[in-house]
């Protein structure tokens, strides 16, 4: 009796023992496929990053022009102001191109009034950008939409859901952007980018033959702040920065300091306009001199 009990103790032991093992191995080959798991993600993420330096940095260029179609300074005495900012970007030539509008100003009125005094039609709008939800940037947008509705709208992730579905029932097609993307061949977002003031804004860059131009409509999130970051991204230099610089409250001191950050980061021209501030500019022009673009509605920039 004692010698059976002995013996099923012992199978016991054994059973319990090869549980163990079974157990062992089992979690060891899980361990092995996670950290393999965790490396072909790695690997994936790194060619997604190389993949999009790739298509900044091979893309064939363009010549690119901007004309500002809204602006509350004058540049053009026939064309009217408002507080706002508005620029249209021809890319390519008239067939293969795409015009791009960025911003639509505080109004249609004033927007399609300019349009028209320069020969554009909304019609001719294949692609709207808005960099943030206030109304002196989405304003015009209306007005765009009611002539030409196909188009597409590309819009921060952050906006509310009820600006999205006005744009739908208008005929259009509003894009969320969340993240960096690719607009158009050699345009791109810088993707949300957070302010100070928690409102999140997306900015507009392009790779052009003389390095990149860098957009912006108000610079919450601040200019130094985006033309760093989009040098980053870019890996190239950069030509122009223009667009509203956020700068109307900045001290004398501040003003100094943002211009001489823009010099070491080596910004070749700069073209400051809307919210950026009369003593803003005038410093800019101090500093750049003829590198200095003096912006304002009409305005025609070819690059």
């Amino acid at each position: 009796m004692a010698t059976i009990k002995k013996k099923k103790s012992v199978w016991i032991n054994q059973v319990f023992f090869l549980i163990i093992l079974i157990l062992i191995l089992f979690f060891y080959a899980g361990c092995v496929e996670l950290e393999e798991q965790e490396k072909e993600f790695e690997e994936k993420v790194e060619v997604e990053k190389e993949v999009v330096e790739l298509e900044i940095g091979l893309e064939e260029k363009e010549n690119i022009t901007l004309i500002t179609l809204y602006d509350n300074y004058e540049f053009d005495p026939k064309l009217n102001t408002g507080w706002g900012f508005s620029c249209l970007i021809k890319t390519g030539d008239k067939k293969e191109g795409k015009n791009i509008l960025f911003d639509t100003g505080g109004d249609s009125r004033t927007l399609l009034y300019n349009m028209e005094q320069l020969n554009i039609s909304p019609n001719d709008i294949d692609i709207v950008v808005l960099s943030h939800i206030h109304g002196d940037h989405t304003g015009g947008l209306s007005g765009i939409l009611e002539t030409n509705p196909n188009v597409s709208v590309y819009i921060p992730s952050s906006f509310p859901d009820s600006f999205k579905q006005e744009v739908r029932e208008k005929g259009a097609q509003p894009i969320d952007v969340s993240n960096e993307k690719q607009i158009y061949k050699n345009v791109y977002s810088t993707g949300e980018l957070n302010s100070s003031i928690g409102l999140k804004e997306q900015s507009l860059f392009i790779n052009t033959n003389r390095g990149i131009v860098v957009l912006t409509g108000c610079a919450h999130p601040g200019i130094v702040n985006i033309v760093k970051h989009i040098k980053e991204m870019s890996k190239n230099s950069i030509c122009l920065v223009i667009g509203g610089f956020h700068l109307g409250s900045a001290s004398e001191s501040q003003l100094n300091e943002i211009i001489n950050e823009f010099k070491t980061l080596e910004v070749e021209k700069a073209a400051p306009c809307h919210c950026s501030g009369d003593r803003a500019r005038q410093l800019f022009k101090e500093t750049y001199r003829e590198n200095f673009i003096e912006k304002g509605v009409g305005k025609m920039i070819k690059i």
